[in-house]
């Protein structure tokens, strides 16, 4: 057998910084940290971070007064914002900065009076962050939903920042004949693309492909949905433990990739597991982006962010 590695694959940078931030607060401030939802879409990071003294919580109600609470990646709405300043909750904010950015646009539009539509995912907790930063933002899931809509004035679109890159072409492009004025930024992230375009460029020679990945994570289900649609067979699997005996029967190349949310050594651990006569890494991109840290967190010096989950998901385990 052999293993077809994309490139890049694994954490982005907005992750990086999100889970580097966490790793700090708790260095800064000890435990209990609390975060605001999951800090990142993989059950491993989560597991690991919780096992040091990190608890999550669905809403701010269950964090006491007064505590140290990181928002996560996906970003929160201004509501959540305003219910943490009322309780003097001492924030650590870990969104990541392209989340960041369509909330800057989503409100700027909003304020010349745009009908702004939102393409995503119902539910996503980046979604619902971004309905929450201006009042009459649409929710547009897909083509049918694009084809039906009702828009007055100028109108504009925002998008997901986790999609997959073709479905969104398509539901731009039923917008745009529904609204041919319409407008709006490229959203969907660099490393959301990049970890696409690597599975197109392998797809076609494998037989199987498998994403490391989350359940509720939307890139790693993209990327599933993205070899599928390029004619491969293709699985989401937690770990390594996630592979079925039956999905190799007859393969011979195996195309092997993680959402940005899923830590490097899980990679690894699945190709331990599969034993590869030989391992051929196919590079779409170079990735050399990094955020800054806020000034508060920076003093600290934990280990890295891939170390760190790492750590946590071996703590985790125990």
């Amino acid at each position: 057998m052999e293993v077809l590695l994309a490139a890049p694959r694994s954490f982005c940078a907005g992750v990086e910084r999100a889970v580097d931030m966490v790793d700090r607060a708790l260095q800064q401030h000890g435990p209990p940290v609390y975060v605001r939802r999951q800090i990142v879409h993989n059950a491993h990071v989560v597991a690991g971070l919780e096992a040091r003294g990190v608890i999550f919580v669905d809403e701010l109600d269950t964090v006491p007064d007064g505590a140290v609470v990181v928002f996560s990646a996906h970003g929160v709405a201004p509501a959540v914002r305003a219910d943490a300043a009322r309780r003097e909750l001492d924030v650590i904010d870990a969104t990541c900065p392209l989340v960041a950015k369509v909330h800057t646009e989503a409100r700027r539009f909003a304020a010349r009076g745009d009908t702004v539509l939102l393409i995503g995912h119902a539910g996503h907790d980046e979604i619902e962050g971004t309905l929450g930063q201006a009042p009459g933002i649409q929710l547009i899931p897909d083509v049918a939903a694009a084809r039906s809509v009702r828009a007055e004035g100028r109108v504009s679109y925002i998008t997901q920042t986790t999609l997959a890159a073709d479905e969104t072409g398509e539901i731009i492009d039923a917008l745009t004949a529904r609204f041919p004025e319409i407008s709006g930024p490229d959203d969907i992230c660099y490393a959301t693309t990049n970890r696409q375009a690597a599975v197109v460029a392998i797809a076609a020679a494998c037989d199987l492909v498998l994403v490391v990945g989350s359940a509720n994570s939307s890139n790693s289900l993209r990327l599933t949905e993205v070899a599928r649609r390029h004619g491969t067979p293709a699985h989401l699997i937690e770990d390594a433990s996630g592979i079925r005996p039956e999905w190799l029967d007859g393969v011979r190349t195996v195309g092997l990739t993680a959402g940005a949310s899923a830590p490097p050594h899980l990679v690894d651990e699945v190709i331990a597991v599969l034993a590869p006569a030989r391992v051929t890494e196919h590079r779409v991109a170079e990735e050399n982006i990094t955020f800054l840290l806020p000034p508060a967190l920076r003093e600290a010096q934990p280990a890295t962010p891939r170390e760190a989950a790492a750590r946590g998901s071996a703590e985790g385990r125990r």
